[in-house]
């Protein structure tokens, strides 16, 4: 029922405090359903997805708390081993497999949603639990796993996938043995949720070329935990200093966690200087066309090439990005051309990296020429990090912009219209219904989550 409304043309100037990671906030909360105890998280992003998983949580039987940027949770017996259905699906549901089955015996959790940006299977998720022990089933609607007991295996991941390796851990740290996961994924948000767990006992280390070795344990128990800040965030603040020809501090940002975008960002012409408070970026050139390969981490990642898209379109000259993690993650190229932007989506693989989606026709490459002058339309979001391109868009054409589906922004994104509008941009929320401005928009009524509305 909500838009926004972006009139661009102004530079965004200021600084700007990351939320905690979106990507690490539904796993962490699944997690903690591996002990009785409580765990406390700090550093917890408001968002939807926060809401989402939360909500998932208290279904099978943990208690809530949430004051601030602080959730307390424990769940001292898993009252249903069934995940409820939920009108806003996302990918979480698929990870409390193991743990469920670690503290009941079984799970059936919803066949899995989120974004619409590839096929995105679960079978690297149930292999996975196989090789543990676990019996599962596939229907159309519900996953169901059981064990008679988890024990430790041996795993190989077709490929680094971020879910199929969070899977593999969770279920693997209270297994009976020890375990390998090879080809896992090493992601940021991966670390941080191996790092609760290894304060809540597990055994967990990380060795060369991608492999995790795990001794199970018996039982762990509760922790105190501060999420990372979104690294995802932190390009996307970044890249509307340098598309707006602003500048803009990005207070908590990580240098560790940015240094394929940073060198990015030098590349095509930005600037950014690392300070104790966090990363300032700003742009002393005209952008510079580039060639960019999506990958798995430590690779450029997949989440950062849609705001970075629309920062090549004012690039003089043919700009290249290979998508190689989703085969189908240029959704948001059609609103482009429509704002007047020159991109074409191709199924060829253009870039030095192997790529699975070689010879099978997906529209995977874009080629994007510039500079070219982008005017304001109306634009309904697909996804989350197609939304985010939307904004950046929207922030540099002339005129103004509408932008509906906000409710994807909101998933992924805390408070997104204020954090941009306290940077200088024209932009405001508005209901279809009272087309007035939401002044409260992201803020609870309550000091906990029940009465949190998205």
């Amino acid at each position: 029922m909500e838009r926004l409304i972006i009139t661009g043309g102004r530079p965004l100037s200021g600084s700007v405090r990351l939320a905690g990671a979106k990507n690490s906030i539904g796993k962490l909360l699944v997690a903690s359903l591996l002990t009785g105890e409580p765990v406390t998280l700090t550093n917890v992003p408001r968002n939807a997805e926060t809401a989402i998983g939360i909500e998932l949580c208290e279904g099978v039987g943990s208690r809530v708390e949430r004051t601030d940027d602080t959730i307390r949770i424990h769940t001292p017996e898993i009252s249903s081993a069934l995940v409820p259905e939920l009108s806003r699906k996302n990918r979480i549901p698929i990870l409390m497999l193991g743990p469920l089955m670690v503290r009941a015996g079984s799970a059936e959790v919803p066949a899995p949603g989120g974004d619409r940006i590839g096929a995105r299977p679960v079978d690297f998720h149930l292999a996975a639990l196989e090789r543990l022990g676990a019996e599962t089933e596939i229907t159309d609607t519900l996953i169901r796993a059981r064990t008679d007991g988890l024990r430790g295996g041996r795993i190989r991941l077709p490929y680094p996938s971020v879910g199929a390796s969070e899977s593999a851990i969770l279920a693997a740290v209270c297994a009976r043995g020890s375990s390998v996961i090879s080809n896992a994924a090493m992601e940021p948000e991966i670390l941080d949720m191996v790092l609760m767990l290894q304060t809540m006992g597990a055994i967990i280390e990380l060795g060369s070329d991608r492999t995790i070795y795990i001794e199970g344990v018996p039982a762990l128990h509760g922790t105190s935990h501060r999420l990372i800040p979104d690294r995802i965030e932190a390009a996307s603040f970044g890249v509307m200093a340098l598309a707006t020809g602003g500048d803009i501090l990005v207070e908590g940002a990580v240098q560790e966690h940015l240094v394929t975008f940073l060198n990015s960002v030098r590349r095509i012409g930005g600037e950014y200087e690392i300070l104790p408070a966090g990363i300032r970026f700003f742009r002393l050139a005209a952008p510079s066309p580039l060639h960019i390969e999506t990958d798995t981490h430590p690779g450029f990642m997949t989440d950062w090439q849609q705001p970075f898209a629309v920062l090549l379109t004012q690039a003089g000259g043919e700009s290249i990005i290979h998508e190689t993690v989703y085969e189908d993650r240029f959704g948001y190229a059609e609103d482009l051309r429509r704002m007047g932007a020159d991109v074409t989506i191709i199924p060829r693989c253009l870039g030095a990296l192997p790529c699975r989606f070689s010879g099978k026709s997906y529209n995977h490459t874009a080629l994007i020429r510039g500079p070219r002058p982008l005017s304001g339309r109306a634009i309904r979001v697909g996804d989350i990090r197609a939304g985010m391109a939307h904004i950046i868009a929207a922030l540099i054409a002339n005129g103004a912009s509408e932008i509906s589906g906000v409710e994807h922004l909101d998933r992924g994104y805390e408070r997104i219209d204020e954090r941009i509008g306290a940077l200088g941009a024209d932009i405001r929320r508005v209901n279809e219904k009272s087309n007035i401005k939401n002044q409260k928009f992201g803020l609870p009524p309550t000091a906990g989550f029940k009465n949190f509305a998205f």
